[in-house]
């Protein structure tokens, strides 16, 4: 059957599979498995992005070091700038068991220039193998025919390799040192449990994706790593005043929903679908730390507002760490909601953050 859904309800649903409903997930590993994946993203105008996740899913007792330390006990591995729960991995190495797949694409292009630099691969094998995990620069540059590009990867072999290698499924991450990534055998860092076929891997990472996502569309245009669709998983469904099918998860519906107040990173996936963040909270946003100064609407790095069901506005803030300040320079309201519960979460932001809280609000808009 086809489900009908008022806005309201899809947005709820929306929000409650994002676990940023009233009823708050109590471990990160909780967090992560309800999600599937924290991105990780260096910007840290506030906080860098998974760790501001986590914050606004299980409030200030969280801590970054909870994240480090569940790295390093493996119960949390990084595969292609995502951290992902540990059990999760198989579905990601049938894909890495068929690398590179089917004749033609980028998959094909790579696969060729690892097979021209063959000894530096078995090189950089070897020497994990011997004295791993290392960091990239600790690894031999042994390749024949340079990684040509015309951005910043120009000549970075080693890099580019062990970029290869990890979607080949022979390295992966093992952990970071003072932030740079550490780099060990795939088989001493993955769980020694049994892989699905590429089907099978493929019908439950969408299962998966669509019970963190709540409601999404069966298509949507290609995202790197991470897609933003979900197949022919769930039960297709209709939006009052959207137009097309969606796929809902069944799990979600006819659940009451009690919503609160939270500020998102600008890389949450709840607002990540920027035209599925249109679609079903009519919200306007883009991240504008790459357009000039003059061209900001909303400033470098402003946070999503989430109160109850819907995004009602921006906070273009930044943590000033040499005066000890989060600095608030605006906040920009789309809609009416409760100011003072905004407030309150940008005093526990700046708590979490070891900051002082801003005394004032520079500018209402």
């Amino acid at each position: 059957m086809t489900h009908h859904l008022t806005r309201d309800e899809a947005r709820q649903i929306a929000v409650r599979a994002q676990l940023l409903d009233a009823n708050r997930p109590e471990h990160l590993l909780d967090v992560v498995r309800g999600l599937t994946l924290l991105q990780l993203d260096p910007t840290s105008a506030v906080a860098p992005s998974a760790h501001l996740v986590a914050w606004s899913r299980l409030g200030p007792g969280y801590s970054p070091a909870d994240l480090e330390e569940a790295v390093d006990q493996r119960s949390l591995v990084e595969l292609r700038g995502m951290v992902r729960a540990a059990e999760d991995i198989p579905l990601y190495r049938a894909e890495m068991a068929d690398w590179p797949g089917p004749p033609g694409g980028w998959r094909h292009h790579r696969a060729t220039w690892v097979q021209a630099n063959d000894e530096c691969r078995r090189d950089i094998l070897a020497r994990l193998d011997g004295d791993g995990p290392l960091l990239s620069r600790d690894l031999p540059d042994t390749c024949t025919v340079p990684w040509k590009s015309s951005g910043w990867t120009n000549n970075r072999n080693v890099t580019q390799m062990l970029e290869i290698l990890v979607q080949a499924g022979e390295v992966a991450v093992a952990g970071r040192h003072g932030g740079e990534r550490l780099w060990d055998l795939a088989d001493r860092v993955y769980p020694g449990t049994a892989v699905p076929d590429a089907a099978a891997a493929k019908r439950q990472r969408d299962e998966r994706r669509l019970a963190s996502l709540g409601i999404a569309r069966g298509r949507a245009a290609e995202c790197p790593v991470e897609p933003q669709d979900v197949g022919e998983a769930g039960e297709p469904a209709v939006i009052e005043g959207v137009k097309g099918v969606w796929r809902v998860d069944p799990a979600q519906l006819g659940r009451p929903f009690e919503g609160r107040v939270a500020l998102l990173s600008p890389f949450d996936r709840l607002v990540f679908d920027r035209k599925r963040m249109a679609e079903l909270f009519g919200f306007d946003y883009q991240l504008e730390m790459y357009k000039p100064v003059a061209k900001r609407r909303w400033g470098y790095y402003a946070l999503p507002i989430l109160a109850g069901d819907r995004l009602v506005g921006k906070v273009d803030a930044v943590a000033d760490r040499a005066s000890g300040v989060l600095r608030v320079h605006a906040l920009h309201e789309d809609a009416e909601h409760d100011h003072e519960a905004v407030l309150r979460e940008l005093v526990s932001l700046a708590t979490w953050l070891r900051l002082e809280p801003p005394e004032e609000i520079l500018s209402v808009k």
